[in-house]
């Protein structure tokens, strides 16, 4: 069998303004500005050492984002294996997004990126998605 879980594609942190929440991680800690989207309140961050994104919002609560093949077939085998929906999938700018818990109560929150990632300009604002 296939695992699920590919990988931690991000972790979510709350933050109460983008401007903000820049100004501690990239500014304060170092961490580079891949793109940010003001349209949904978020900001993703490089670590350095990881293909995991650090995304700062301003609408969603501290939480991994797990990266999965495809979000629909992430939440059927979840919900197989004695999971349950918490949030139905529904798409986000760059593919699929679902909620799920596991069967100890645990979120996951899963992603696939079936549209693409994030185009950015100069500046790391969104342009749009591609490959």
């Amino acid at each position: 069998m296939k695992p699920v879980l590919r990988l931690v594609d991000a972790v979510v942190v709350r933050v109460p303004d983008l401007d903000s929440g820049l100004a501690f991680y990239r500014d304060e800690l170092g961490h580079a500005l891949l793109w940010r989207n003001d349209d949904i309140g978020q900001a993703g961050l490089a670590l350095p050492e990881s293909e995991t994104e650090l995304v700062l919002a301003t609408g969603l609560d501290y939480a991994p984002t797990w990266l999965v093949d495809d979000v629909g077939e992430a939440v059927a085998a979840i919900v197989a294996g004695g999971g349950e929906v918490r949030s139905e999938p529904f798409d986000v700018p760059v593919g699929r997004c679902g909620v799920v818990a596991d069967v100890f109560g645990n979120e996951l929150v899963l992603i696939d990126l079936s549209k693409g990632r994030y185009a950015t300009d100069g500046n790391g604002s969104v342009t749009g998605v591609g490959d």
